[in-house]
């Protein structure tokens, strides 16, 4: 298939899950990806709203990027007392650091945003395992039992992720209807570029003169946030060294949260002060991998 003929089929599904009633919640992280469905609904004329999660931690070039795109709306994550969620306060609440295995901060700050709404999301299938195995045309999270039963009653194929939801693979008639009568209740993702690659967003991305966030023509070969470990430890200390600010603040908010600790006498193990966790959590410590693993897996009985 062509990406000309990727981008019709594009078209035609965000055409076919268009909600009746709202416009699309188009979740806009200032990636490549974000902003190939933002040109794709304008191409298809579908009405959809463009959602910016704020993290707290995204890079200033990022932060203004997205500012620069016409109708966006920046969401700030809330307590239930209304105070703003930050990656600083997350830090001290959790008393841990966002680590691979318990990434708090990708569901408190960057997934609660279009509840109960149909979402258009950049996810691609190509970017990971994870995806792959929990992504597809149209993704259904909560109710689980109650979605299963609807969709077997409808006849709707689907798989079961790992991670828990519906995967709906096809986009006829009946997925279309199913969609519509259950986003009320749980989570609606549609990914219309999901079979899509890295190079067929770029050219489509020049086709259509989007000349992306500025941070790629700096190399960086992905868009999130400051001191993300999914990047890993050398790409961790290189990136807080080019944003001194982001690395103190990170410090600081280490110190609070083993001040924390120690008020609600958790344990702090060998952490001696906040620059003990900063050079665990980036790998700077002598003590490897395997330690740090040990001090993950008591530090989230802790949590």
């Amino acid at each position: 298939m062509t990406l000309g003929d990727k981008e019709k089929v594009a078209i035609q599904r965000l055409k076919a899950f268009e909600p009746q009633t709202e416009p699309y919640f188009l979740c806009y992280s200032g990636g490549k990806d974000s902003d190939a469905i933002r040109i794709l609904a304008e191409l298809a004329g579908v009405k959809f709203e463009i959602h910016h999660n704020l993290t707290t931690v995204d890079a200033p070039e990022t932060i203004k990027y997205v500012k620069s795109v016409p109708g966006v709306v920046i969401d700030k994550a809330h307590y239930e007392d209304g105070t703003q969620k930050t990656m600083w306060n997350l830090i001290v609440k959790k008393g841990l650091p966002p680590i691979k295995k318990a990434r708090y901060c990708c569901s408190e700050l960057k997934e609660n945003g279009g509840k109960w709404r149909i979402k258009i999301t950049g996810v691609r299938a190509q970017e990971s395992i994870n995806r792959r195995q929990n992504s597809g045309l149209v993704k259904i999270i909560g109710k689980p039992k109650t979605t299963k039963k609807n969709a077997e009653k409808m006849g709707i194929q689907y798989d079961e992720t790992p991670q828990g939801g519906l995967v709906l693979n096809f986009d006829n008639s009946e997925s279309r209807r199913f969609v519509e009568q259950c986003y009320r209740t749980t989570s609606t993702m549609v990914n219309p570029i999901i079979d899509w690659s890295e190079d067929e967003v770029w050219e489509f991305l020049k086709h259509y003169g989007c000349e992306g966030n500025p941070l790629y023509k700096c190399g960086e070969k992905r868009i999130g946030c400051i001191g993300c470990p999914m990047q890993g430890y050398k790409k961790m200390q290189e990136e807080l060294n080019k944003y001194p600010k982001y690395k103190q603040a990170y410090i600081h908010a280490f110190g609070k949260m083993l001040e924390k600790r120690e008020e609600k006498g958790k344990p702090t193990y060998n952490w001696k002060n906040a620059k003990d966790v900063y050079n665990w959590w980036v790998g700077l410590d002598k003590r490897g991998d395997r330690s740090c693993q040990k001090v993950t897996r008591k530090h989230r009985k802790n949590l």
